[in-house]
């Protein structure tokens, strides 16, 4: 797999993401990727940053990856086909894996619609968790803060995920998050007890987390 990046461009963020802040830093950690794929409005960036708030208020080495942070920084050359929208998740997937072998904890939110290539990023990182944010359509319409469905629905966005373009859903994710049906400390707490079953963390976090 051949990723095309702009290298100072990488180098800044590599920087920027391995510049770790504050706390007592855990010596003795695994890395991971926490992939968080769901439909615009789902509740990714909600659930991943109160993740990240968590482990980072325990010491863990953790970053977080924004979809739109990233196609502001690394993929702003990009459109939304198809082809463009893979090659997208590949340099996501290329730092995380970076990170991951770096011992860290790595959470990605972003869409990233299609299984395929869903399916070709685990395989590169290799410790990967699969977080399915899952919220029906009408739901995630419903929460549309930034009239991204509205401007679909009027054909003024194209290619927009769940409207003209297919979400392909995770067919065995590691963690399903029914957002519609759970607030949002019963979906932390899935993603942070998954966690410490694999020893990606301690359980004291997670009984921090509920006690609060």
């Amino acid at each position: 797999m051949v990723i095309q990046i702009d290298k100072p461009a990488l180098v800044t963020i590599i920087l920027s993401l391995t510049a770790l802040t504050g706390g007592c830093i855990k010596l003795k950690q695994h890395g991971v990727t926490v992939w968080f794929t769901g439909l615009s409005g789902a509740g990714k960036t909600t659930i991943s940053s109160q993740v990240e708030l968590e482990l980072r208020s325990q010491g863990y080495k953790v970053e977080l990856l924004d979809g739109d942070l990233v196609r502001q920084h690394l993929s702003k050359g990009l459109g939304f086909s198809k082809a463009d929208r893979d090659e997208n998740i590949r340099r996501i997937g290329f730092i995380a894996n970076l990170l991951t072998r770096n011992e860290v904890i790595v959470l990605v939110s972003v869409i990233s619609p299609y299984r395929q290539v869903r399916e070709e990023v685990r395989q590169h990182i290799g410790s990967f968790v699969e977080v399915f944010v899952n919220a029906p359509l009408e739901v995630c319409e419903m929460r549309d803060v930034k009239g991204l469905y509205k401007k679909a629905r009027s054909g003024e966005l194209k290619n927009f995920t769940g409207i003209d373009d297919p979400y392909e859903q995770p067919l065995n994710p590691e963690v399903e998050c029914r957002t519609d049906q759970e607030n949002l400390t019963d979906s932390v707490t899935k993603v942070l007890e998954y966690l410490v079953v694999q020893n990606y963390c301690d359980r004291l976090i997670l009984e921090k987390f509920i006690g609060k």
